[in-house]
């Protein structure tokens, strides 16, 4: 009998120690047998959902024979027969050994098997009387001993850590995990497809870069021996992007990772996979459709409707179009029709009787945008485009041909998040230095934002077509579809502070 379980479900589990103690013996109990408890290659085997379709309803006396691998999720002694179930890549699928077809030692070795165990078995397929399709054992090979229990297979991880720092096991016991991170594989590979099938080209630029620019954020620093200067993980790929515009690449994107050494939340990670793309001779409004085209393309495949269910009583509606909203007019719906006539002392009188810290040294425009990002965004629920912002938050964008306060921008908030920003680029090289001079002006000696990349510039100096550009925190679209409430449901291996 398994070590671990009784045929009982609710019986009592055994100290841990005395369990892997336990494995350890049975370990050198196959091996005093000659066999290799962590098998060698094994060939043949069909998906457990594959096999079970070979089952022939109207001739169920041929017991097709198949043979499976995979781990062992459930094991049940009963006499002289065991039940057991395994789980492969695919499903799951029962099997079925007896004494009487396997023979005296193979079927206590088979008894031995534990909990956890990789193994592979042939035999012919039948129904039991409870209607599952099941492998009868005529064959089977451990291929891989697990020496520590799994965890209890009613319960699963319930340890939200631990989930996160062993994925691993949390993808044996939760299906409801693997198939967030299967809905994530399936996204990423549909926007690939949606841009390719536009004539997109797929590119690389550097993740260690002399200047981390793109963004305004903390980036992670290196050391480059080898060169001898200091090197920074990319914070965004913007800015190559727009080298290869300029090197007449007229449509590219990039899918990968941006890094920035900033905080960890529910809707950050410091490692993220965002997507940027950028087109020649398109603008705000070629991204708007672009992005929504994308998003409810690939939410169709996905999920086969654009009804996101959020929580239990939360819907997103992806139907386009999607809202599109002036950013001057959602903080005058928040704050009153006669915010942006207010003296700076009534702004932020006002703005901390919301709760917000604000003071006499933030300008009208960091006063403004404190409301929006902490009241206003996180309201944002059903889609919405918020385009027109200030020139101050976007020193990459062009401005509004009838108000150049404003710059052509939108961005795309989601169920409270920003999903993604989108903007018409700025292809001035006198305009741009001017931008990134008052950007460190503003910055007041912050080391974040204190260089010019002149590089960049040179290569605007050389001519960059007109563009709309867009990025898409990818991450942040999986949780949106999946329904996931934390990116850390949606990231194979998040970060988290190491143990001690």
């Amino acid at each position: 009998m398994s070590s671990d379980e009784t045929n009982n479900d609710n019986a009592p589990v055994a100290d841990i120690n005395d369990q892997i103690a336990q494995r350890y013996t049975n370990l050198e109990a196959w091996r005093a047998e000659g066999v290799d408890p962590f098998g060698a290659r094994f060939e043949g085997q069909v998906p457990s959902v594959e096999a079970r379709t070979l089952y022939n309803e109207d001739e169920p006396e041929a017991e097709p024979v198949v043979t499976v691998a995979g781990r062992i999720i459930l094991f049940r002694v009963m006499g002289k027969s065991v039940f057991a179930q395994i789980r492969d890549g695919a499903g799951v699928i029962q099997v079925y050994a007896q004494k009487n077809v396997l023979g005296d030692d193979k079927f206590a070795a088979f008894k031995r098997l534990d909990f956890g165990d990789i193994i592979g078995v042939t035999g012919g397929l039948f129904k039991t009387r409870t209607g599952e399709i099941t492998a009868k054992v005529a064959e089977y090979t451990l291929l891989s001993k697990a020496l520590r229990p799994l965890p209890a297979k009613h319960q699963g991880l319930v340890d939200v850590e631990q989930r996160y720092r062993q994925r691993y096991l949390d993808l044996i016991g939760n299906e409801e995990a693997g198939q967030v991170f299967r809905q994530r594989i399936l996204i990423i590979r549909e926007m690939r497809r949606f841009l390719e099938d536009r004539g997109f080209l797929e590119v690389e630029t550097p993740m260690l870069q002399v200047l981390a620019g793109g963004a305004a954020a903390r980036p992670f620093e290196t050391f480059y021996n080898a060169l001898d200067c200091p090197m920074f993980m990319r914070i965004a790929p913007e800015l190559y992007l727009k080298r290869l515009l300029v090197g007449g690449f007229e449509k590219v994107f990039e899918l990968n990772r941006n890094f920035r050494n900033e905080g960890l939340s529910r809707r950050h990670n410091p490692e993220f996979t965002m997507l940027e793309i950028y087109e020649a001779y398109g603008d705000c409004r070629t991204m708007m459709e672009l992005v929504e085209t994308l998003i409810t393309t690939v939410a169709k495949i996905v999920n086969g409707n654009l009804q996101i269910q959020i929580g239990d009583d939360q819907t997103i509606d992806l139907t386009p179009p999607f809202r599109r909203a002036p950013y001057k007019d959602l903080i005058r719906e928040r704050m009153g029709d006669d915010w942006y006539e207010l003296s700076s002392d009534q702004r932020i009188e006002k703005t901390k009787a919301l709760g917000l810290d604000v003071n006499s040294s933030m300008s009208d425009v960091e006063v403004t945008h404190e409301i929006y990002e902490k009241v206003i965004e996180h309201e944002l629920i059903q889609p919405t485009f918020v385009t027109r912002l200030p020139r101050e938050l976007v020193p990459l964008a062009k401005v509004c041909d009838d108000d150049d306060t404003l710059v052509d921008v939108y961005e795309l908030e989601i169920n409270g998040v920003e999903i993604s920003p989108g903007y018409s680029e700025l292809n001035d090289p006198i305009e741009q230095r001017k931008r990134f001079e008052e950007q460190i002006d503003a910055a007041a000696g912050n080391p974040e934002v204190s260089q010019i990349d002149e590089d960049f510039l040179t290569a605007l100096e050389h001519g960059m077509p007109p563009a709309g550009g867009l990025g898409l925190g990818v991450d942040r679209l999986v949780m949106l579809i999946a329904g996931a409430e934390s990116i850390r449901d949606v990231i194979l291996f998040p970060h988290l502070r190491p143990k001690k």
